[in-house]
């Protein structure tokens, strides 16, 4: 492979990062519920360096919370492109976003209840020490 051909490749590679990039602050900016799920994750990790969970907690923490956003992220997408090929409200297009706002519902409450198995047992602990 010539050096040309390396360099541009290259080029195309940090060219997607900045799409992707884009792509993120685009949803920051315009999606109220893309904030939302950046802050509650933002507020889940800070809670779980407080309670001074274990790693493997955190790292479950951090993927829940990365999933969350990238459901997001694949539902403001598709929402997008759809709003762009309807050009009448047709009940197709509605059932195909129902579906996407479904799959973030269901991504946000698998990590409600991931939050709720490694938080639980640290709360419970502190409440009962407090209630004494």
């Amino acid at each position: 492979m010539s050096m040309k051909r390396r360099f541009e490749g290259l080029f195309a590679f940090c060219a997607s990062f900045g799409h992707a990039c884009r792509g993120i602050v685009f949803a920051f900016r315009s999606q109220r519920n893309f904030r939302i799920h950046l802050l509650a994750a933002t507020l889940v990790l800070v809670a779980a360096f407080a309670f001074k969970l274990s790693r493997t907690e955190i790292i479950l923490l951090l993927l829940t919370s990365i999933l969350v956003i990238t459901a997001e992220l694949l539902n403001t997408a598709i929402e997008y492109v759809l709003n762009l090929l309807e050009a009448r409200h047709h009940p197709v297009v509605k059932t195909a976003k129902d579906v996407a706002a479904g799959g973030v519902l269901l991504t946000v409450g698998a990590s409600i209840l991931v939050g709720l198995m490694i938080f639980g047992p640290p709360l419970l602990v502190r409440l009962r020490s407090c209630c004494r």
